[in-house]
């Protein structure tokens, strides 16, 4: 009589197979983009007018795609941006040369000088997206620091120390993020 051969289960096979993909699926961790985060404004309607914004109000950053930096058209460097856009921004009352600066009264704040400073960001198609980020986080670094030195006057404590919804918000009028973002430009053709 010949023998056998034994057969393997392969029923449980499966079941195996489904648990151990269940468990590498659970275990294993996956990167997630994350991105910058902005309020963006909401759309103007379609009939509405364009606002005229007067020139020395806007600082213009261009960013090429070797990754430089011109700012209102002089080169310039990461490592200053911060810094340049904190001297824009600041109060210089009755200087051409910065923002018109007006008096405005805000909750929590009183009567303060309010500059209506924009910055004006554009990049070049090309631009890294290194370069992009790092712009923009000078950017953002830059009007922390002005919303710093504000809580500091105002309240003796640093912006991001503030408990008080109320205050944190008035702060945030004060000094808004004034950046426009406008589309990459196509320079050298392509």
């Amino acid at each position: 009589m010949a023998r056998k051969t034994p057969q393997v289960n392969a029923g449980s096979m499966a079941d195996i197979a489904f648990l151990m993909l269940i468990f590498f699926l659970v275990t294993t961790t996956m990167d997630v983009d994350t991105g910058i985060i902005r309020q963006l404004s909401p759309p103007l309607p379609p009939d509405a007018e364009i606002p005229k914004i007067n020139e020395r109000n806007i600082m213009k950053i261009l960013v090429s795609s070797q990754d430089l930096l011109l700012v209102n058209d002089k080169h310039s460097d990461i490592n200053n941006l911060r810094a340049e856009v904190r001297d824009f921004m600041s109060i210089h009352p009755d200087n051409p040369d910065y923002p018109v600066v007006e008096l405005k009264t805000f909750d929590y704040l009183g009567e303060i000088p309010f500059s209506r400073g924009v910055i004006s960001l554009q990049s070049v198609r090309g631009t890294s997206y290194d370069m992009y980020i790092k712009v923009q986080n000078e950017l953002t670094a830059a009007f922390k620091d002005l919303r710093n030195d504000l809580a500091m006057l105002k309240y003796g404590r640093r912006y991001e120390d503030l408990i008080d919804e109320n205050i944190i918000g008035a702060i945030n009028k004060a000094i808004p993020l004034r950046i426009s973002e406008a589309e990459p430009r196509d320079i050298g053709g392509n």
